[in-house]
C-alpha cells in the first residue's frame, strides 16, 4: 500500500461528508431520530465544522489521505509559529488498524521535530485513538470534562 496526501478540493465534499458521518454513527444510533433527521444533523455539523476551521485556521492545510490513489481519510493541520496543531485526522473505519494513521502522524511528528515545535491535538477521552497518541509520545496537557488536549513535546524525535 502506498500512502499519499493531496490537497482537498470541492470535489471531495461528498467523500468528506460520508467520512464525517461514519465518525458520528455510534452516537447517532442512540438517538430516536429518523434517518432523514440524522442526515440533516450530520450535514449541518459537517458544514459548521468546515466553516469554523476555515475561519479559525485560514492557513491550515487540509489534505486527503490516499491509499494507492484512493481517498481513505483526511488530515487537517495548522502549522503555527509556536506549535503544530492537528485539527483533525480521520481514517475511514474500514481502513483503520492498518498503520495508515501511524504513518501520517509519524510524518507530521518528524516535520515538527525538525522545526523544533511541539504537536497538539484535542481528543475525546473515550476515543480509542488516545492509545495511539500515547504510544507516539503524546501526553495530556490539559483536560476539560471529557475533552483532552494532548501534546507531544518538540524534544521527542519521531
Amino acid at each position: 500500500m502506498t500512502l499519499s496526501l493531496r490537497p482537498v478540493g470541492d470535489a471531495d465534499d461528498a467523500f468528506l461528508l460520508d467520512l464525517y458521518a461514519r465518525t458520528r454513527e455510534s452516537e447517532l444510533a442512540l438517538t430516536p431520530w429518523t434517518e432523514d433527521q440524522k442526515r440533516a444533523f450530520v450535514q449541518f455539523q459537517f458544514a459548521a465544522q468546515k466553516q469554523h476551521y476555515a475561519v479559525a485556521y485560514p492557513d491550515a492545510s487540509h489534505q486527503a489521505i490516499c491509499a494507492d490513489g484512493e481517498p481513505v481519510g483526511r488530515v487537517y493541520l495548522a502549522r503555527g509559529a509556536d506549535e503544530f496543531h492537528i485539527l483533525d485526522v480521520t481514517i475511514a473505519p474500514a481502513r483503520r488498524n492498518a498503520g495508515i494513521g501511524s504513518e501520517i502522524l509519524g510524518a507530521i511528528l518528524t516535520e515538527a521535530a525538525q522545526a523544533g515545535k511541539p504537536v497538539t491535538i484535542y481528543v475525546e477521552s473515550f476515543n480509542p485513538s488516545v492509545h495511539l497518541f500515547e504510544r507516539l509520545g503524546f501526553r495530556v496537557k490539559s483536560s476539560d470534562s471529557f475533552l483532552l488536549l494532548l501534546e507531544r513535546p518538540s524534544a521527542i524525535t519521531a
